[in-house]
């Protein structure tokens, strides 16, 4: 595959990066626009691309505009509650690329005035950057969602990211990584701008150790989440072209809910490990069994660290990259094998296989409703 064909034609590992984020925009979008609250929702892509390919492909901002359309006019026209905007950004330092996006948005009838604001920009990312950190650090009942892919990897800095997400906590950010490329130099000869990136995230001595590239992106996900603190929540998604061809998503969130509704976007397209896509389409399944063991190993270390409420093994489970139900599936095993013991907040026994392993606020009652017990 030639250099122009990359760039010209939508390839199958980015069509799946493009589905993982339509995925995530439709929960991302419904959920913002029903929490009464947000007056303004805001739609980034800083490195949009011409959005319509050779072969027909939908780059990002068409399959971003696409749900918010679909939004729009299937949810929130419809609420009698606060009727948020949602505001579309599309950047490319390439302005004929912005060029062809307008024209294809024209063409296709995607946006209308009464959704919100669209705009096209030809900024330097940095330029972009610095200008949505001072944005969003001035937001009240406004939201944002960004997604950066590059071309490469030499903008990269950790600390944008943390700009991004800011002590404000109303945007999220995903972002579309080269791994392989970037673990191929990882070792030796590394670029200054690649080595000053894993430098940030104080993962340089430990990346030239890495034996695959699996666990260099293990390695990135965990030198992410210490960077940016237990206050925020990291997850990452790989894309499999070809042995030596890798692709990670990274998603970046201070919310809990906006975190587990990208993890069921992964799951959705990944239903067994919710790992990652290959390029021939057949989900890798010889650890499976490893992995099922896995959670059930880690919650039961987890559960054994003193008293865990559903609302911790909540959060822990999507730390872990799996779904509620899956937590529910393996305490309900527990359970039936006399290993588990479930009780009420007033230390009375709860009803089988009563977990209350969902999203609560803080506030709610439920929050704390059962502990758990290992026997």
């Amino acid at each position: 595959m030639n250099k122009l064909d990359v760039k010209t034609n939508l390839l199958d590992h980015s069509e799946a990066k493009v589905r993982l984020l339509g995925e995530y925009v439709k929960r991302y979008l419904n959920i913002i626009s029903n929490d009464g609250y947000t007056e303004v929702i805001n739609m980034h892509d800083l490195f949009c691309g011409p959005g319509l390919y050779d072969n027909g492909g939908h780059g990002s901002p068409l399959v971003i505009l696409k749900h918010v359309k679909q939004t729009y006019y299937t949810i929130i026209d419809k609420s009698s509650r606060k009727r948020p905007k949602i505001n579309c950004y599309f950047n490319d330092l390439d302005k004929s690329k912005t060029e062809i996006l307008n024209q294809s948005i024209k063409d296709g009838s995607l946006h209308y005035p009464v959704i919100g604001e669209l705009n096209l920009s030809n900024n330097d990312y940095k330029v972009a950057v610095v200008d949505l950190k001072d944005r969003f650090e001035k937001f009240k009942n406004e939201k944002s969602f960004v997604f950066i892919d590059p071309y490469g990897y030499k903008e990269l800095v950790a600390g944008d990211i943390q700009g991004l997400l800011g002590k404000h906590k109303k945007s999220e950010v995903l972002i579309w990584l080269p791994i392989q490329f970037m673990y191929r130099f990882a070792d030796e000869g590394t670029p200054a701008v690649l080595k000053n990136f894993m430098t940030e995230l104080g993962i340089m001595d430990e990346a030239k150790k890495t034996k695959n590239v699996w666990e260099f992106i293990s390695l990135l996900n965990t030198g992410f989440q210490n960077f940016l603190g237990n206050a925020f929540f990291v997850d990452h998604f790989s894309l499999k072209k070809e042995e030596n061809t890798v692709f990670c998503l990274f998603f970046f969130t201070s919310h809990i809910k906006g975190f587990e509704k990208m993890l069921e976007s992964k799951w959705e397209i990944d239903t067994e490990q919710g790992r990652g896509w290959q390029y021939s389409g057949i989900i890798p399944s010889l650890f499976s069994e490893q992995k099922t063991n896995e959670l059930e190993a880690t919650l039961k270390s987890f559960l054994k660290t003193g008293r865990k409420y559903n609302s911790d093994v909540y959060e822990f489970v999507l730390r872990q990259g799996y779904l509620t139900k899956h937590a529910t599936e393996v305490l309900s095993n527990l359970q039936k094998n006399g290993q588990l013991q479930v009780f009420l907040g007033n230390g009375t026994a709860a009803r089988k296989n009563s977990f209350y392993i969902k999203y609560h606020k803080p506030s709610d009652i439920d929050n704390k409703k059962v502990y758990f017990a290992l026997n």
